[in-house]
């Protein structure tokens, strides 16, 4: 490919393109009010206060009801008043805040706050959406379809198997999926569903199974504290201060001990005989102790036992039950009889009265604190649970069979193996095609090259049809950013687990940008960059090669750097505002081109595409070159590879390579700029060519005249001399015949 000649200065040609970049991105930022409830400041009544209803729209969810009471039951709850059939007042239903009865994230890492109601009979009668922080609901896909979406569960019952998709367990009610958002769309439905659940279980809409009470073992041991905590018996709960916008310097904000003490074992080897003694003396036979030790910032006691006698800052959680503690539930816990106890500032002992626990069963001890916002000075209910069971051998029977929630990424992973088991055998078919670089371009020239070109087409191929428009894993710069926000603030593995092929497909890429940089991904398998490159064979199969041509190189030099400016500001804003970051990077086409596709957006998206694709036809990757912000973010961790291509010291004056290198990566001194590179290995295909590598052609002819032997070329991209060939013979002769 032949560069053309400029017609303006490189200047003038590097200052339309970035006024280029920045109109399209004013083309694509959003209209003002579009996202209605994306981040929306809802009221702290609303989310902790009595009235809930005085708040929120409790209507809009239960129409029939022309009162509510304040919020009651743990979780929380919204009895819903209306007429009768004789005409008086009754209860026609219940309303509740999601966030009251699960906490469930989705791919932003943060709860979508959903209002619902729900009739006497545990028929769902509304549901609506008071806050979310889905970035993809503000770029690329309209917030209208969270809405649209949450509607299809009106008419549902509570205890339904609701399912994503359709065409599943006949037991199961299949709901229309949000594409493009899919993750979303899943943790929506846990939420409504858990959530309906829960509280119709509370009410007595939906019936549970009674539990037999737990029955003991006779086991009767002493064990001191790391045996204790090494079989379960003592849990340990440590929260950061950042988690509650506090000064990780100082300390964490809690770190906290505790355990069950009415087994023997437990309770002799923590409080000692005597000290077990006495508290079984005291405690009703629907007693449970606990004891908890902490150290930290705050005190798990907390202030409200000195104002009310309520200890405000625990509780333990047990399914739908959430227990707390008065005064009456405490008691001094002097000393603890284990000598390797860790320090500790305070202690205690706490009784939970109620025959409705039951430790045979898994339970949560539940720290609660007041987070407060950095940026904004507000503060927020949050809490921090850690699970405790009782291990299996203090109990007859063991442990009963509990059947625990799926995670969410779990479930996602279980029902896409086979789509999974494909993905990785590419992705492991691409790596080993790669590894074996040295024997396919030495089984190619420069005329012919089957066995690199026609596996690299199968993978655009695949990479576009399979891995973008069917699996929709476009890697993104919107992913950059939220690994980095959340290595700052607080990292979920659950968060990027939700979407398997984004997970592996980034663990691959880490792998192949730190062994061979970015070329392998970018060149071989991004759906977007594969889709630019099929083009341009298409403009070749169209006739459009005579007009296929490079920029000259200084032009390309200059405007190379403007995916890195892309990529800085990108970054740089998301430290400010991510939502604008979102906004902004619709830079990228991969969105509307994979997720939601280019006849649901707007006219700016479709001249935005068409431009791309339209360049692409005469223009090798003009995105990837110029503008993608993903490919800069990979091409600096891309400087320092483990392993390069190779060079020969003639390629510090022979510009053979350099003049047809699609990605203009050889600079005048033969040397290969990794961070462009697209690993086509053109370039390696004339490093063993002797009929296209300047010094092997001239070494040819030079022995052709000669009449001497062409041996092999030897690694080094040198025919291998015949003084060392004769050298070899001869010893291998010498060998053979004292053998």
């Amino acid at each position: 490919m032949k560069p053309i000649k400029p017609s303006r200065t490189a200047w003038q040609q590097t200052l339309a393109l970035l006024s280029l970049v920045l109109a399209l991105i004013i083309l694509l930022l959003p209209q003002p009010g579009r996202a209605a409830t994306y981040e929306a400041e809802l009221p702290e009544q609303l989310m902790h206060g009595p009235d809930l209803c005085g708040f929120a729209p409790c209507r809009d969810v239960m129409p029939q009801a022309t009162r509510f009471s304040h919020r009651k039951g743990s979780p929380t709850y919204v009895e819903a008043f209306g007429p009768g059939k004789d005409g008086k007042e009754e209860i026609v239903g219940y309303v509740f805040l999601s966030t009251d009865v699960v906490d469930i994230p989705a791919y932003s890492g943060k709860p979508v706050v959903t209002l619902i109601g729900m009739d006497k009979k545990g028929i769902i009668s509304g549901v609506r959406v008071l806050k979310h922080s889905e970035p993809i609901l503000l770029a690329g896909i309209p917030e209208s379809v969270l809405l649209d979406f949450v509607k299809q569960y009106v008419g549902k019952s509570g205890d339904a198997k609701l399912e994503i998709g359709h065409g599943g367990s006949a037991a199961g009610a299949g709901l229309d999926a949000i594409s493009g958002a899919t993750v979303t769309a899943i943790a929506e439905n846990q939420v409504i569903s858990r959530s309906a659940y829960e509280i119709g279980r509370q009410v007595g809409i939906f019936t549970v199974e009674a539990r037999p009470p737990a029955r003991f073992t006779a086991v009767d041991e002493r064990l001191n504290w790391e045996q204790l905590a090494a079989e379960g018996s003592i849990q340990h709960m440590v929260v950061k201060a950042s988690e509650v916008g506090g000064d990780n310097s100082a300390g964490p904000y809690m770190d906290l001990y505790f355990g069950y003490l009415n087994t023997p074992t437990i309770g002799k080897s923590i409080l000692g005989e005597q000290g077990y003694r006495r508290l079984m003396e005291d405690l009703k036979p629907t007693d449970h102790a606990l004891f908890i030790i902490a150290k930290g910032q705050a005190s798990f006691k907390g202030s409200g036992f000195v104002r009310g006698g309520i200890y405000d800052r625990i509780q333990v959680r047990q399914d739908a039950l959430s227990f707390t503690f008065r005064d009456t539930d405490y008691l001094n816990l002097y000393r603890l009889v284990p000598g390797d106890t860790p320090d500790f500032k305070e202690s205690a002992i706490f009784i939970v009265r109620s025959d409705q626990f039951n430790p045979a069963w898994p339970w949560q001890l539940a720290l609660l604190a007041n987070k407060q916002d950095n940026k904004t000075g507000q503060r927020s209910f949050v809490h921090f649970d850690q699970e405790y069971w009782l291990p299996a051998r203090y109990l007859e029977g063991g442990h009963p069979k509990v059947v625990k929630p799926e995670a969410l990424w779990k479930g996602i992973w279980s029902s896409r193996i086979p789509e999974i088991v494909l993905f990785v055998a590419l992705l492991a078919a691409t790596v080993a095609l790669y590894s074996q670089r040295d024997r396919l371009v030495r089984m190619s020239n420069r005329k012919s090259k089957p066995w690199i070109s026609r596996p690299r087409t199968f993978l655009w191929i695949a990479s576009v049809g399979f891995f973008g428009f069917y699996l929709k894993a476009q890697p993104s710069i919107t992913q950059v950013m939220t690994w980095f926000h959340s290595l700052l603030n607080q990292w979920k593995w659950e968060l990027f687990l939700s979407d398997p092929f984004i997970f592996i497909f980034w663990w691959f890429i880490i792998a192949s940008v730190l062994l061979w940089g970015r070329g392998l991904f970018c060149g071989w398998l991004c759906p977007f960059g594969s889709l630019q490159h099929l083009t341009f064979k298409l403009g070749e199969i169209i006739g459009l090669k005579r007009y296929q041509r490079l920029l000259p190189k200084a032009l390309h030099d200059k405007l190379r750097w403007v995916k890195y400016g892309v990529f800085a500001v990108l970054v740089g804003v998301s430290l400010y505002s991510m939502e604008l970051a979102e906004h902004l990077a619709e830079i990228e086409p991969f969105k509307t081109t994979f997720l939601v596709g280019v006849w649901n957006r707007t006219w700016p998206f479709w001249v935005f595409i068409g431009a791309i694709m339209g360049l692409s036809l005469i223009s090798e990757r003009p995105y990837c070159k110029y503008i993608c912000p993903l490919g800069a973010g990979l091409a600096i961790p891309g400087r320092f590879r483990l392993f390069g291509l190779k060079r020969k010291a003639e390629c510090e004056t022979c510009h053979a390579c350099a003049s047809g290198c699609g990605s203009h990566a050889i600079d005048a001194k033969g040397k290969i700029d990794q961070m462009e590179c697209l690993l086509c290995l053109d370039c390696m295909v004339m490093y063993y060519d002797d009929h296209a590598c300047p010094p092997l052609v001239k070494e040819r002819k030079r022995r052709s005249n000669a009449g001497e032997a062409l041996t092999r070329i030897g690694a080094d991209g040198y025919f291998v001399s015949l003084d060392s060939l004769r050298g070899t013979l001869k010893s291998a002769k010498a060998d053979k015949e004292s053998a």
